[in-house]
């Protein structure tokens, strides 16, 4: 079956790759998750190692059957063919699960926001494993006061701590991306601050973001009224740019927008 490109399918077949990545924790015993597992390639290297359960969640319907061919004499394995970014995962997460995915290019992030949004925090899970097109993992990871610091990096870091593994190369691929992959794991913190909805965070930092190398003032403007940004003005700097505003002070924005409406 040859990779759909709407679906962002990149089959990783470098088996080195495969056992660095599962080997990054210990799986034995352990309920996992896979999203977009593909031919299988990583879940025969996860059932090596004698997980507990694995739950394979993959959109396409030709792959998804297949899987299900495969797999269908191992109890241990459940497949669902279904879209993650609609897929009901607070009900299938078991306690201290490890997710791993392969993510496609194109809705990855989508993906990381979708575990970020999760109701009950400290989560069920309790480390996550994904692999992302490079330039998407630099903004994921990016610090404050570096070129890839912004939003993302202000979302995930707000509940997940994060770490670069390493870098794959497109050959590791098949078909060959044009572009470098890398892989990265998290784990949820236990505490966070007293944001009620990360989606507050999300409106925020994009209103703040959308001029980015503008003040900051303007775009305070459209989430408080008068009154409000009054009052905010003598907390902040307002002539700063969203880029030089540390994670901490989009935090308490965010808590005094969620206090105030």
């Amino acid at each position: 079956m040859f990779p759909k490109k709407s679906l962002g399918q990149n089959f990783l077949h470098d088996m080195n790759i495969i056992k660095k990545i599962v080997n990054l924790t210990n799986v034995k015993g352990k309920h996992i998750i896979e999203i977009g597992p593909g031919r299988g390639s990583l879940t025969d290297e996860i059932l090596d190692k004698n997980p507990k359960s694995i739950i394979l969640i993959e959109k396409d319907n030709i792959l998804s059957k297949r899987l299900s061919i495969k797999y269908k004499n191992n109890k241990k394995v459940k497949v669902f063919n279904n879209d993650i970014l609609s897929f009901d995962l607070e009900k299938k997460i078991n306690d201290k699960s490890i997710i791993f995915g392969n993510l496609p290019y194109n809705i990855s992030s989508q993906i990381l926001v979708k575990f970020l949004r999760l109701k009950k925090w400290p989560p069920k899970y309790s480390t996550l494993i994904f692999m992302f097109q490079k330039e998407m993992a630099e903004r994921i990871i990016g610090k404050y006061g570096t070129k890839k610091y912004g939003r993302l990096s202000i979302l995930t870091n707000y509940k997940l701590n994060v770490l670069k593994n390493f870098d794959v190369s497109p050959n590791c691929f098949f078909p060959v991306p044009k572009v470098l992959s890398t892989v990265i794991s998290f784990r949820p913190k236990t505490k966070v601050l007293n944001i009620k909805k990360i989606q507050n965070l999300e409106k925020i930092s994009n209103i703040l973001f959308s001029g980015k190398r503008k003040m900051i003032n303007k775009n305070m403007k459209k989430l408080f009224n008068k009154k409000d940004f009054d009052y905010i003005a003598n907390k902040i700097e307002l002539s700063l740019r969203p880029s030089e505003l540390k994670p901490e002070i989009f935090y308490k924005i965010t808590e005094f927008y969620e206090k105030v409406n």
